[in-house]
């Protein structure tokens, strides 16, 4: 943040030790005793619920069953095997409305297997032990550029170099890791967890990781498509709505996204500035991050609006709830106006009553104002498309985002897609992964069906690469 900050922006607010409390492990994993004790819950359904649940169709009954029998790096690599990051997906998936909801147990006693805090366990054995568990398949020669080393740009480069091509990784920002690095609440990913498994993820070999490149002005889709054989973007999205409230620019009022990577990269977080009274406009996860955090950080009053009711939301009802628990309060159907300032500085935000009728949003005219000294804008993303300005012609859109077909072929010849950036693409690092390993395989098999040296492959590839693939 490069604003000057306000009267009531302050670090130090809360000790150290209370800091570091509040930031700690959302959840200790669990003791080996612990681990055998809940997978002995397990019914080891067939065709399991859960295991249909989960976007990157991890065999869950499987891995249950080898924790059960005293093989946590079996385990751990049958989760893998489906789903590379698979030990940040158990910190931060939403396993509450993914597998543990779809769980005989939760259904029948209203208290799911941990599924989550299983897989934790079983992915935590395979990194301690600094071997990666999977081979890279003789080299094809085949060269493959992915951009973006976020969940699904590292999904898709570890299956590629996994079944042998050569992948170069790029990223704009200086560390790889996308939004698990820079976006997720810092006690849901403690102890450089995030960078760790993109040690992990880059362990398979022939992945070579380029940082600091920015899609549009250091490499362009046009060369990249002319330098390999095929390209993967997972650019997710860059740019943040805006409120459209007067008032906007005033010091004091912040982008949550922006303002929680800086949070991820700060060293001493007593030395990160919070306002007394902080106000998070939005309904979504990112909002709820915002919320939390800042009051970890020794705000005194935090209070997160949503223009909707609370079904709405689109954190889930643990997310609201853990919120609350930690002393946010959630206000509905309350839409921003206007952020009141003074002498530059954020005092307040005017707020217009709403309610719904028939599913469509009303205003009632109706205003209050809530004081506070920072606001939190978190109310949705878009993609930046500036690096594809001289693909448009042949790369289409659908939404303000990319279009895919099933297997994350864009309308581009050669050109993949995954994650944040395509249409009907979702927020959630697991569902992320999935794109990336089905966009890597389908990458594979069209390389390999072009069955000629990889200097060749491109020119046949766009014969036979669809335009207008089905979309997804």
């Amino acid at each position: 943040m490069q604003q000057q900050l306000g009267p009531d922006i302050a670090h130090g607010r809360l000790e150290a030790a209370d800091i570091a409390s509040g930031f700690s492990d959302l959840h200790p994993p669990l003791e080996a005793h612990e681990a055998l004790v809940e997978a002995d819950r397990c019914y080891f359904c067939f065709d399991a619920p859960c295991m249909q649940a989960c976007p990157t169709s991890i065999d869950v009954p499987l891995f249950i069953r080898q924790i059960q029998t005293g093989t946590p790096l079996a385990a751990g690599r049958t989760i893998l095997d489906s789903n590379i990051l698979g030990g940040m997906c158990a910190r931060v998936c939403p396993t509450e409305t993914l597998c543990e909801e779809a769980c005989v147990r939760e259904a029948a006693e209203g208290k799911p297997v941990k599924i989550g805090m299983l897989q934790r366990f079983a992915t935590d054995r395979v990194l301690e032990t600094g071997d990666h568990p999977f081979d890279r398949a003789p080299e094809t020669g085949c060269r493959v550029a992915v951009v973006g080393a976020g969940p699904a740009g590292l999904s898709c480069a570890h299956r590629l170099a996994m079944l042998g091509h050569d992948v170069t990784l790029f990223d704009a920002r200086p560390k790889a890791g996308g939004l698990n690095e820079y976006g997720i609440a810092a006690y849901k990913a403690t102890n450089g967890f995030a960078q760790a498994e993109v040690d992990f993820v880059l362990g398979i070999g022939g992945i070579r990781l380029e940082t600091g490149k920015v899609l549009g002005r250091d490499i362009h889709l046009a060369d990249l498509r002319a330098d390999f054989d095929a390209v993967f973007l997972g650019i997710g999205l860059s740019g943040v709505n805006a409120l459209g409230a007067e008032g906007e620019a005033a010091a004091g009022s912040h982008d949550a996204v922006a303002w929680i990577a800086d949070l991820r990269q700060t060293v001493d977080l007593a030395q990160l500035p919070v306002g007394r009274r902080v106000v998070v406009v939005g309904g979504g996860m990112t909002a709820v991050d915002a919320a939390v955090q800042a009051k970890a950080l020794g705000a005194e009053d935090v209070t997160l609006v949503y223009r909707r009711g609370r079904a709405a939301m689109n954190a889930s009802r643990y997310e609201q709830e853990l919120a609350q628990t930690r002393g946010v309060h959630i206000r509905c159907n309350l839409a921003p106006r206007r952020i009141l300032a003074e002498n530059g500085h954020v005092t307040g935000i005017e707020l217009e009553r709403t309610r719904e009728e028939g599913g469509s949003l009303r205003y009632t005219g109706e205003t209050l104002v809530i004081e506070a000294d920072q606001v939190f804008k978190a109310i949705g993303q878009q993609l930046v498309a500036d690096g594809l300005s001289n693909e448009t012609d042949g790369l289409a859109l659908d939404g303000g985002r990319i279009r895919v077909d099933g297997e994350r072929r864009t309308s581009l010849s050669r050109v993949w897609a995954g994650g944040d950036c395509v249409t009907g693409g979702s927020d959630l690092t697991v569902v992320a992964v999935e794109d990336g390993k089905v966009a890597a395989l389908s990458i594979d098999t069209a390389l390999r069906a072009a069955a000629i040296p990889a200097g060749l492959a491109g020119r046949l590839l766009d014969a036979a690469t669809p335009l207008h693939a089905p979309e997804r």
